[in-house]
């Protein structure tokens, strides 16, 4: 067993995310997985990403505020435990547009 206590937690870098702050809970550095990686991002109030493509599927869960995800297919304000998918090669920008902090898991194939 693998344990990342959340006080523990080392902050990576993500091209292309303003005011967010970014752990990684599990895989690449954090632990030995095989097969996904677990971050999870702090957004402050205005706190967003570009609109970006990856080529591999990301799913996000919200676990603190309001996280408004953008794709191509559409926009949709994701709230509390709320979560959604994007397939590989869509792109996707993220947005707090709150007042308040958000934070939001990611999980994604390594």
């Amino acid at each position: 067993m693998q344990v990342t206590r959340y006080k523990d937690a080392k902050p990576y870098e993500a091209p292309e995310h303003f005011d967010m702050k970014c752990l990684r809970l599990q895989g690449r550095e954090a632990t030995q997985t095989d097969a996904i990686w677990i971050g999870l991002s702090h957004l402050l109030p205005g706190g967003h990403t570009s609109l970006k493509d990856a080529a591999v599927e990301k799913i996000y869960i919200v676990v603190a505020g309001e996280v408004t995800v953008e794709s191509p297919t559409g926009i949709v304000t994701l709230g509390y435990l709320d979560s959604c998918r994007l397939a590989p090669g869509e792109a996707r920008a993220l947005r707090n547009l709150t007042n308040a902090p958000a934070s939001i898991l990611l999980a994604m194939p390594i």
